[in-house]
This record gives structure tokens, sequence and C-alpha cells, in this order.
């Protein structure tokens, strides 16, 4: 009976936990989600470089370099959102997360472009080209994809937040769900900076020649 009534005094507490105890909760749910994240992630990146000597496809750089400015310009338009919010001016924090939502979704249809005329993948073992290049493409296209399904997740997140801070919500002093948000599209542009040079600049890549 004891044990029951302390766990029920600590089910009823929890259920009151002050505002900061809230926050400092919800910091460490969020950090621990990223080192899962980073998990999955770092399997993926570590995968890549298994194929270093063998022949791989070309990649288009100049469009790798364009996205990827793309997403880093991403991150400061973020950062501004953010820090506008934290400062209580609410028209520019709702600007710059519409215009990190742009960008996200100009960065996911570089993606897209990049798939579509990519030289690699199922069509070579179909027609009888080298394997190697069925893997390389698998790793290309995973590892992309990966990334480019949680710029997408992103940007419907971001695009919540934004509607939520037009429609009256967040203040200056609790502004949690554009903090996450903005913490998780940061998190994004981290993965994509270790992917970049991996994908695009290690030995194996060249110029797409479409």
């Amino acid at each position: 009976m004891a044990v029951i009534a302390a766990h029920g005094a600590q089910t009823h507490g929890a259920g009151h936990m002050s505002p900061a105890k809230r926050l400092q909760v919800n910091r460490v749910g969020l950090w621990l989600f990223f080192f899962s994240e980073s998990i999955i992630f770092g399997l993926l990146f570590t995968s890549r470089f298994f194929l270093l000597g063998t022949h791989q496809e070309h990649v288009d750089q100049f469009l790798g370099l364009v996205i990827t400015i793309v997403l880093l310009a991403s991150s400061v338009t973020a950062y501004t959102a953010e820090t506008a919010m934290e400062k209580g001016n609410r028209k520019l924090a709702a600007w710059s997360l519409f215009a990190t939502i742009l960008l996200g979704v100009v960065f996911a249809i570089g993606v897209g472009f990049e798939w579509s005329v990519a030289e690699f993948g199922i069509k070579t073992a179909v027609e009888g080209q080298d394997p190697h290049n069925v893997v390389w493409g698998t790793v290309f296209f995973s590892m992309t994809g990966l990334h480019a399904a949680h710029v997408v997740s992103g940007v419907l997140m971001l695009g919540l937040a934004l509607m939520m801070l037009l429609r009256g919500h967040f203040s200056k002093d609790s502004h949690w769900g554009i903090s996450s948000t903005i913490m998780y599209w940061h998190f994004v542009d981290v993965v994509w900076v270790f992917y970049y040079p991996a994908l695009y600049l290690v030995a194996g890549g060249g110029t797409h020649t479409g």
C-alpha cells in the first residue's frame, strides 16, 4: 500500500510539473531523439565509405553545391526566427519562418531533380551494367532520401509553428514550439554538412555530364 501511495504521489506531482521543469524534460527528450536519429544517419554515413576504391557514377557537383548553400541559408533564417521570437518580434519571426520553409522546399525540389537525372540505380542493373553502380546508387538514394524525408517533415513542422504563431500562440517568454522545431531544423542541416562532402566531394564524385 505504501508503494502504491508513493507511486500515486509521484504521478500526481508529474501532472503538476512547473513550467521550468517541464521545459527541462522537453529538452532532454529532444536531445535523446537527436541521439537516436544520429545513429541512423551515422550508419548510412559509414556505409558510403565502404565504396571507396570502387567505381562510382558521377554526381552533379554544381547542383549539390547549390542545394547545400540553400540549406545553410535556411539555418540563418531559422536562427533569425528564433532570436526574433526571444525578443518578442512576432512579425520578423513569422517572415523568417516563412523564408525557412521556402528554402526547405527549394532544397527538397533540388534533391528530387538530382534523382530524376541520376545515371545510376536500378536501371543499370536491368540493362546489365556494372553492378557496383547499383550499390553506389543504393547508398546515394538511401542517404539523400532519408535526409530529404527529414527536411520535408521539418518543413511541415515549421509550417505548423508558423500557423500557430499567426493565430496568436507563443510569446517572448513561452515559445518552446518554435525553438524545438528550429533545433530540429538545425540538426537536419548539420547532418547535411557531413553528407554533402561524403557524397559529392570524396573520391568517386564528378560533374554530371547529363
